[in-house]
């Protein structure tokens, strides 16, 4: 399995309402991508960082999973704002 740990680092208000209006749609859809075995991008208590943890089964259905973000309007309206995350393969 791929994990993926970290956060999501806005400089900025601006960029917060950002992910606030593009992370329903976005969790949605990853959430019914084969391959995803939890999603979560939660909010912490600076309104700036959300704390993200994901699973897919596998590299290749993780790799899916980047190259949809990428291109989808998440991907498009989020690029500018820091990810700082680690990505680790478990068993």
């Amino acid at each position: 399995m791929i994990k993926l740990t970290g956060r999501l680092v806005c400089k900025q208000i601006e960029e917060a309402d950002l992910v606030r209006q593009f992370l329903p749609e976005h969790k949605r859809l990853t959430r019914e991508e084969a391959g995803c075995i939890s999603f979560e991008v939660t909010e912490t208590a600076d309104p700036l960082i959300w704390q993200v943890e994901e699973l897919f089964t596998n590299k290749n259905t993780f790799t899916i999973h980047q190259e949809r973000t990428k291109a989808s309007a998440w991907g498009k309206e989020t690029r500018a704002i820091a990810r700082e995350y680690k990505i680790y393969e478990i068993e």
